[in-house]
């Protein structure tokens, strides 16, 4: 019975995770778990899973079968003719390996319990909670502009030659690799940002927040947030964290004395606005 319960057991938690998979996909939420270009190959995958779980399904023995896996034999019939005299001879060292497998079945039966807990426990968060994107929590858990890697993209040499049109398009992704690059004003003066993100408290600083996204390299476990130091006073009588904006205006020194970031985007306009339906930056 217990191997029953594993074979069904197995396959309900696959069929729950494929389902789920599946869904997300078609709601377009998946990529709110893993990069985009991994999304064909995910459900794919998924597919294949669910088709050879229900495959196993059928083909596995029966109940009746999988009963039947040594412990339910009948040990009372006489064994190629031995006597009822020598079982009774050999009955008492018997016990020993009876003994043994009551123990085997106990730790089995505890083994299913938690399995199906955890298989229930799955399903439940799957189906019933809702598909939500990292927040400011795991932001400030991974520190801000903390990943070289990421912030790697736009180069000084190359944007230095960009015109109006491309500063305007330039992500939270790109200016905040801008000024990891360089903290020389010169560079900046003249040039308007116009970016969306979600506010992440930079500390304990009253002044200072930054307006961030998840840069996503495969899925939203290696996710890295980056962000723009944006210097309003008082900000937090404002915006709230975790609350997306749309804020533009110039870059000016960071007037913050406590503030670790040498130059921070100072708003003209800040506008709240919806999340994305794609809130990660790849």
């Amino acid at each position: 019975m217990s191997r029953l319960a594993d074979r069904w057991q197995g396959v309900l938690l696959t069929l729950v995770v494929g389902i789920s998979t599946l869904w997300l996909s078609a709601t377009g939420q998946l990529v709110l778990y893993i990069h985009p270009r991994y999304v064909v190959f995910t459900v794919i995958m998924i597919a294949i899973g669910m088709v050879l779980s229900l495959g196993v399904l059928v083909l596995a023995p029966s109940s009746r079968d999988a009963g039947d896996d040594g412990d339910g034999h009948d040990h009372g019939h006489d064994h190629d003719g031995h006597p009822h005299a020598l079982e009774d001879e050999l009955r008492a060292p018997a016990e020993r390996p009876r003994r043994r497998r009551r123990g085997r079945a106990a730790a089995r039966t505890a083994a299913v319990a938690a399995g199906t807990l955890v298989t229930t426990a799955v399903a439940v968060s799957l189906v019933v909670l809702p598909p939500a994107t990292l927040t400011s929590a795991t932001a400030g858990q991974r520190d801000v502009n903390s990943s070289t890697a990421s912030l790697a993209g736009t180069s000084v040499e190359d944007a230095a030659s960009a015109d109006a049109d491309a500063y305007a398009a330039f992500s939270v992704l790109d200016w905040a690799g801008l000024l990891r690059q360089t903290s020389d004003l010169s560079f900046f003066e003249g040039k308007t940002a116009d970016v969306v993100g979600f506010v992440v408290p930079a500390g304990d600083d009253p002044d200072v927040f930054y307006v961030s996204r998840f840069v996503v390299t495969c899925c939203a476990v290696d996710a890295q947030p980056v962000g723009v130091p944006v210097h309003l006073v008082d900000w937090q009588s404002q915006v709230s964290a975790d609350e997306w904006l749309d804020v533009s205006g110039g870059f000016q020194t960071n007037p913050s004395r406590t503030s670790s970031d040498p130059i921070a985007l100072v708003p003209d306009e800040l506008e709240k606005v919806g999340q994305p339906s794609d809130p990660y930056l790849y």
